[in-house]
């Protein structure tokens, strides 16, 4: 009897060791493509840059400073760095995207023992005049959870329940969300994935992640939509 515990505890724990041994083979197949699929994207950026006549810097040091307190930016700073800093036209509107990096001191260390990179993408568009600061998003996790109503009220039940706007000049939040411009937020399902600002005569979105080809392709398509279904007189107005 003594025997065949011992038999079937070896047995089991030869089990363990190969499936944790399966684990971190798959895990590391897994990061593997991954980070042959992310410096592919970065790879592709430069190529599609010079084919759209759009300017590319692989690494430009100081031009993220400009952004600072904008979406995933820091609140200030200096010298900040932007990889990947695209400038050009697409569909006659100026825009810049960027990725922005950090690391961020709540996360894991890797095996080196050096903390993992935050990496960020920005994506801008500019505006035909001077605009006032506004944010909207849909209402966070913790908004929901804490029972945040609102930042600005419309008077637009549907609205006001699946966005949160943030503003400083309430006449501009006006005149920028007519009611064919909340129609358009309403039904469109990229509204509810990419967050919106503006500031002076640019307007931003960004994600968390690393950039490539379709992702510009798809986020400033987004503000383009926007941009030409804002009344002109919005941004004369501001």
């Amino acid at each position: 009897m003594e025997q065949l515990v011992g038999i079937l505890v070896k047995v089991l724990l030869f089990a363990f060791v190969a499936g944790m041994f399966t684990l971190v083979i798959r895990a590391f197949i897994r990061n593997s493509r991954e980070v042959d699929r992310i410096n592919k994207g970065w790879a592709d950026l430069e190529g599609v840059a010079a084919t759209r006549g759009w300017t590319y810097e692989r690494r430009a040091p100081g031009r993220a400073t400009a952004y600072c307190g904008v979406g995933p930016m820091p609140g200030k700073g200096s010298n900040l760095t932007a990889w990947h800093y695209i400038t050009g036209e697409f569909r006659g509107h100026s825009f810049k995207c960027f990725e922005y990096r950090y690391t961020d001191p709540m996360s894991p260390t890797t095996q080196s023992g050096s903390r993992k990179l935050t990496y960020e993408s920005v994506f801008l568009v500019s505006a035909p005049g001077q605009g006032a600061y506004m944010h909207m998003e849909p209402p966070s996790k913790l908004d929901r959870v804490l029972g945040r109503g609102p930042r600005k009220l419309l008077d637009v039940p549907e609205f006001d329940e699946k966005f949160r706007v943030d503003r400083h000049d309430e006449a501009f939040v006006r005149n920028v969300l007519t009611e064919d411009v909340r129609a358009f937020f309403l039904s469109d399902q990229r509204a509810e994935k990419n967050p919106l600002r503006v500031r002076d005569d640019e307007l931003f979105t960004w994600y968390t992640g690393t950039m490539t080809p379709q992702d510009i392709e798809d986020r400033l398509n987004y503000l383009c939509d926007v941009v030409e279904r804002i009344p002109a007189q919005a941004w004369t107005a501001a």
